[in-house]
């Protein structure tokens, strides 16, 4: 025995399924955005810890490792990329022991300098996350001052989602 479904019926299921997609679209963008952020965030706590790691106990002259360049240079737009050999060699990389080794959405860089009273460092993750070349950039700063333990600050974010 078959049964059909009246236009009522029908329209009620239609209904509920526009309904349910109109909460889980959404939802379900905004849990891709925040799993890919998650790279940024990792990668920046990770390069800080390294970085506090190496000031800890040492000169301020000596405290942070040299500046190393964005890496890869031309920031992944719209989509992950996986980086060729080598392309995390450079010593900061190796002294921070940070590199991409799975497919990636961002681009680091380090930049350190010291002076007479101290050390700081700034690092940066940056991102094109829709392919539109706007850029959006996480930023993170650490310092050291003579006899104090080295201090990172939280991390700053321009245009999260550009």
């Amino acid at each position: 025995m078959r049964t059909s479904l009246t236009p009522l019926q029908l329209a009620v299921i239609v209904a509920l399924l526009g309904s349910l997609a109109a909460v889980s679209v959404p939802e379900f963008i905004r849990n891709l955005h925040a799993s890919r952020l998650a790279e940024p965030l990792d990668g920046l706590r990770h390069i800080s810890a390294r970085a506090s790691m190496q000031a800890a106990g040492s000169p301020a002259k000596f405290a942070y490792p040299g500046s190393a360049p964005r890496t890869p240079e031309q920031v992944p737009a719209g989509q992950s990329v996986t980086d060729p050999e080598g392309t995390w060699s450079h010593p900061t990389w190796r002294l921070l022991d940070f590199e991409k080794s799975e497919p990636h959405y961002f681009s680091f860089e380090f930049e350190s300098s010291t002076a007479e009273n101290g050390a700081h460092f700034m690092a940066r993750a940056f991102g094109d996350l829709d392919g539109d070349g706007e850029l959006s950039e996480f930023e993170v700063f650490g310092e050291t001052r003579p006899g104090k333990e080295p201090t990172v600050y939280p991390v700053r974010i321009h245009r999260e989602v550009e």
